[in-house]
């Protein structure tokens, strides 16, 4: 889902654009594919991410399969895979309802990002904070994760939001950026300091600082995406609540995969072929456990909060 007040991802970005970015981040030969007339639909205005020849490219795609995996189970420890859900199997957890959870960043995977080597990823969170049944505070939350292409990012169950208060549901969006302008690098450096390792912590009432610094992350996030050699990835949007609409999505604890995929394999995606490898923490192929999923992806993970 596509925000407008964010830069698009460049998925979404018109060849030429998108070519021009490429080229900026150092990988002609792809830019120069993309702009080879040859290959595009005639009269068309289009993005990358609906004609792409080559379908090689994990961060083409604007589309995103989204699963579940739930917590471990005591029973059974020895387990040597979890199955992973599509959302319409998930049941809902009530007594989360009205309660507060904890959000963090599980999981952060770079099949492929534009560009070569290691990667600098600004990521961007975005929640409300439901404090009552009237009240509620919009915030924004940003870090970066450092990985190379092909790995994923050193870090397990990073925490986001702690006691995000949920009230009839819960809304998470995420936002990616792929950084490679050296000036921007060392201004976020910052990020990594540890007032922003513990992630944004949230009272039971309205805190005056949450919207400064909310709108401050917000202005950090549009300003670096729209810079020169700096381009977006990956923008998706999950919504968690407690109804029975089967097109929907349920709110329980453990953990919820986005695997960022062609639009035309998104009505296809089958998530039996995968499970959860507890003894490599990766996501594998059913029938082989050597074999990783082929997409970036990110899980976020939801806790009840017990503060």
């Amino acid at each position: 889902m596509q925000r407008d007040d964010h830069p698009p991802v460049i998925g979404a970005l018109s060849p030429d654009d998108a070519a021009a970015k490429l080229r900026e981040l150092g990988d002609d030969a792809t830019a120069t594919a993309l702009s080879n007339p040859e290959f595009r639909p005639r009269g068309a205005v289009m993005g990358v991410s609906d004609w792409w020849p080559f379908g090689d490219k994990p961060w083409q795609h604007t589309a995103h399969a989204f699963g579940y995996l739930g917590p471990a189970c005591a029973d059974d420890p020895s387990a040597t895979s979890a199955p992973i859900l599509p959302l319409g199997a998930v049941q809902a957890d009530e007594s989360l309802r009205h309660q507060r959870v904890n959000v963090t960043l599980n999981r952060l995977r770079v099949a492929d990002y534009p560009g070569s080597g290691s990667h600098r990823v600004l990521f961007e969170f975005h929640a409300t904070n439901h404090l009552d049944r009237d009240v509620s505070e919009s915030l924004h939350f940003n870090h970066t994760y450092r990985v190379r292409s092909g790995e994923r990012a050193a870090l397990v169950g990073y925490p986001i939001f702690i006691g995000l208060g949920v009230g009839e549901g819960l809304g998470v969006r995420c936002y990616t950026v792929n950084v490679k302008n050296d000036s921007d690098e060392k201004f976020l450096d910052f990020l990594d300091s540890d007032v922003f390792k513990g992630g944004l912590k949230l009272a039971t009432t309205a805190q005056p600082a949450i919207a400064p610094l909310s709108g401050l992350a917000l202005g950090i996030t549009r300003a670096i995406a729209s810079r020169n050699r700096n381009v977006a990835v990956q923008d998706f949007f999950l919504g968690l609540d407690f109804s029975r609409d089967r097109m929907g999505a349920r709110l329980a604890e453990g953990s919820y995969l986005a695997v960022q995929v062609p639009e035309k394999l998104q009505a296809l995606w089958d998530w039996s072929d995968w499970v959860y490898s507890p003894a490599t923490g990766e996501v594998v192929a059913a029938d082989d456990p050597k074999q990783l999923i082929p997409y970036n992806y990110v899980v976020i993970g939801i806790n009840r909060h017990r503060g």
